[in-house]
């Protein structure tokens, strides 16, 4: 039978494909800006049918989560392996759950500890040989897809086309779903000075030639206007969103002194506008990877000059990272901060850098504090930590003594918390 005949054979109402789908499986949904919203409404739709029903994904932007509603739980259970706005309280209550694990090793977890039953994915319409494409998500939608028992899939002529490694022919999807939905869009918020101040002391930690790693984020999004001079950058990253675009478009962005995959962005995810979208569109440019690859260490260290940008809740005195809990409450998720960290530290001159500002709450609390939270996670330890900077400067760690490191960070927190910082670390004998 041709892929064109068996695909139209496979294509059901959203309330008949959800039927694969019974009490005590576990169910992927594919996240980002690409969730597969139909898909999970008529999953919803039938909650009275179904009892713990696990729901797995990472961080879902610009959609609802209604088995995430009080009184869902006895339904659906969601497992996250990255917490965001919309799964914070439920976790915080109970509701929800959360796994601790690095960016680049959740796809071995669908084989493993997590395995899969039903995956619902979102997709671009099928080509002349039958393969549909990913679009924003690849990251750890494709080793699912892979890994899951039965996978559905909402097909929809509004996901982009990426390139890459970023395919599934229609023979391994069981059934289809054809949708014309819009896709929720992430637009930047306008920099603060404060961010400004922040992206100018990493900007001028970058040299021509360096290959980028950008998390998400207000600081990210602020290091790019500061780009603008420099020359033939790269881009190696596990996601990116519009501001890589006007860097492409103004010359910046070459990726011509890459030292793996020259000429080529390579990412795992991408969110941002609509604009974004259609220029990632069939755009071999741009070289998409599951979350394994593109985030596993060894394989960025292989980009020379690497420089991982990501941020933290709290940085305390001897270095430690806090960058996925307020305390016991968990705020985020480890994601591929250490990923990037340990492969640019690997990296021939390489610079793994920490950028927050030094302060929260209106400069009421310090983001450089004496010691994290009781119950904060350390994201980041002390001995992969090499740079850290605030909107007062930069401090490099790696190498440093405890009290060396002490001296540094006390030097580039806010100035109304130095004296206590100072205090905190003569008690300690860190500083005479």
């Amino acid at each position: 039978m041709r892929w064109s005949e068996s695909y139209m054979k496979k294509r059901v109402s959203p309330e008949e494909a959800v039927r694969v789908v019974a009490s005590g499986q576990t169910v992927y949904v594919q996240a980002d800006t690409g969730m597969p919203q139909q898909l999970v409404r008529a999953l919803v739709g039938r909650k009275d049918e179904l009892a713990n029903v696990k729901i797995v994904h990472m961080l879902v932007v610009g959609s609802e989560l209604p088995y995430l509603a009080k009184g869902m739980e006895k339904h659906f259970r969601h497992v996250a392996v990255f917490c965001g706005a919309t799964s914070r309280a439920a976790i915080h209550e109970g509701r929800a759950e959360f796994i601790p694990v690095f960016l680049s090793e959740i796809p071995a977890l669908f084989n493993r500890e997590l395995p899969i039953d039903v995956a619902f994915i979102h997709v671009s319409p099928p080509d002349e040989h039958g393969f549909c494409s990913f679009g924003v998500a690849i990251d750890i939608t494709k080793p699912a897809a892979e890994a899951a028992k039965v996978v559905v899939a909402q097909v929809n002529p509004n996901m982009p086309r990426s390139m890459g490694d970023s395919f599934i022919h229609i023979s391994n999807i069981q059934h289809v779903v054809e949708v014309a939905d819009m896709l929720p869009e992430l637009r930047p918020e306008p920099s603060s000075e404060l961010y400004r101040t922040i992206a100018g002391h990493v900007a001028g930690l970058i040299t021509d030639g360096a290959t980028l790693q950008l998390g998400i984020g207000a600081i990210p999004d602020a290091v790019l206007p500061y780009l603008r001079e420099k020359h033939d950058l790269g881009i190696h990253t596990e996601m990116f969103s519009d501001g890589v675009m006007e860097l492409l478009d103004a010359g910046n962005i070459t990726n011509a002194k890459k030292t793996l995959h020259r000429g080529k962005v390579v990412a795992s995810f991408f969110m941002g506008t609509r604009k974004l979208y259609d220029y990632v569109d069939n755009n071999p440019f741009f070289e998409f990877h599951p979350s394994n690859y593109t985030n596993d260490p060894f394989i960025v260290a292989q980009n020379d000059t690497m420089v991982a940008i990501n941020s933290a809740l709290e940085v305390d005195l001897s270095g430690q990272v806090c960058a996925d809990s307020m305390g016991h409450d968990i705020y985020s998720g480890i994601g591929g901060q250490v990923d990037f960290i340990r492969g640019a530290a690997r990296s021939k001159n390489g610079k793994p850098i920490i950028a927050l500002p030094s302060t929260a709450k209106n400069d009421t609390l310090s983001r450089l504090v004496p010691a994290l939270k009781p119950g904060a996670g350390v994201v980041t330890s002390r001995g992969d930590v090499h740079y850290v900077v605030t909107e007062f400067g930069v401090a490099y760690l790696h190498g440093k003594s405890i009290s060396e490191r002490a001296r540094a960070l006390i030097g580039i927190a806010h100035p109304k918390f130095r004296d206590e910082l100072t205090a905190f670390a003569r008690a300690r004998h860190w500083l005479c």
